[in-house]
């Protein structure tokens, strides 16, 4: 019995390992045949991505503005690569309502902003009381004398608008910036970070050069219109509004008007201002990353509205650029309401991409 009982226990034991066995086997199976389709499934995803991406990606343009920007390496590039003046300047280059939000941080100031088409570009700028300089920077400590607002703007705006304007008759309109609409005009934003009083003065002479070739946009005190020229200036940060709005016959820098003040404030007008901006928290509340409200969608259509009727240019700047569907989302709601100005910080996706293609297979492209 002891024998058999022996015998017995043996087989069970076999039986069990053999068992064990084939249920490793079958699990070691199923995870190669699962890594292998996870494998190829990845794969397959990786192609279509690159597929989308070569599809969806923007062909990059030949024009000189974009020639600029390759050969762009110092400031004093901004004057000396327009020499000779580029072949095809702004060729399949279309303006479009965007700011380039601090520009004057992009690699190539000023020129990767034209070259995306966008109307309007930004300069913080400094007085340095002892050179009587426009010094062009964010912070205090990243100054530097070599980048100013006549290196960066003025003197380059200037070569542009005289190549542009060579064969224009005195009594036409002048040539903007851009071939393919010519009429437009570029918003030179400028952000006073120093007294604006002692600044103003200063300001007024470095655009001197502007105003002489009449390229300046202007209010006509006696006619009581806003005639449109190539460039037009406005001041925001320390800009005071009073010297603003007491320059009465011909006013050449206008005023960034408060938005969210508008509905409150009768004071802002075509007459003073020309941009209406306001960070679009500020005047809307905090957003969630799943978008704006329904509330809040309003509330961004009533601003928007309150600027068309003044005449003014509205501009909601701090505008989340995380996550990107987001910042998709909060592009589309603008554009959709009538926003004057696109506040930007990433020139090519807002400027080039589809935006409904930002996001395909969960990934970002833009």
């Amino acid at each position: 019995m002891d024998r058999i009982a022996l015998y017995s226990k043996s087989f069970i034991n076999v039986a069990r390992v053999t068992k064990n066995k084939a249920l490793r086997n079958r699990i070691v199976l199923f995870i190669i045949i699962t890594t292998a389709i996870g494998g190829l499934a990845l794969i397959v995803w990786f192609a279509l991505v690159l597929v989308l991406i070569d599809r969806l990606t923007p062909t990059e343009s030949s024009s000189g503005l974009h020639q600029i920007t390759k050969s762009w390496k110092k400031p004093s590039d901004s004057v000396s690569l327009l020499s000779p003046w580029p072949i095809d300047w702004s060729q399949g280059i279309i303006p479009i309502p965007c700011h380039s939000h601090n520009d004057y941080r992009r690699r190539v100031p000023l020129y990767d902003a034209l070259a995306a088409g966008c109307t309007g570009v930004e300069a913080d700028i400094w007085l340095d009381s002892s050179s009587q300089d426009l010094l062009v920077g964010h912070k205090k400590r990243s100054l530097s004398p070599d980048r100013t607002l006549k290196t960066l703007y003025i003197d380059p705006l200037f070569k542009i608008l005289s190549c542009q304007n060579i064969d224009t008759p005195p009594s036409a309109q002048p040539t903007g910036v851009f071939d393919a609409n010519p009429n437009t005009t570029l918003a030179l934003l400028i952000d006073m970070k120093t007294d604006g009083k002692d600044i103003w003065p200063v300001l007024m002479q470095h655009l001197e050069p502007l105003r002489s070739q009449g390229w300046l946009t202007y209010w006509n005190g006696t006619a009581q219109s806003l005639v449109l020229g190539a460039i037009t200036v406005v001041g925001t940060g320390n800009t005071p509004f009073a010297i603003v709005a007491a320059e009465r016959d011909r006013r050449d820098v206008f005023f960034d008007a408060p938005l969210d003040q508008l509905s409150r404030n009768e004071t802002y007008t075509s007459e003073n201002s020309y941009y209406a901006s306001v960070a679009l928290e500020r005047a809307v509340g905090k957003i969630w990353p799943w978008g704006p409200s329904q509330r809040q969608k309003l509330m961004i259509r009533d601003l928007i509205d309150v600027a068309i009727t003044r005449g003014l240019v509205s501009r909601f700047w701090d505008i989340s650029g995380w996550p990107v569907a987001l910042q998709v989302r909060l592009w589309n709601v603008l554009v959709e309401n009538g926003v004057g100005m696109l506040n930007v910080d990433d020139l090519v996706h807002a400027s080039r991409w589809n935006w409904d293609w930002c996001i395909v297979a969960s990934l970002v492209l833009c």
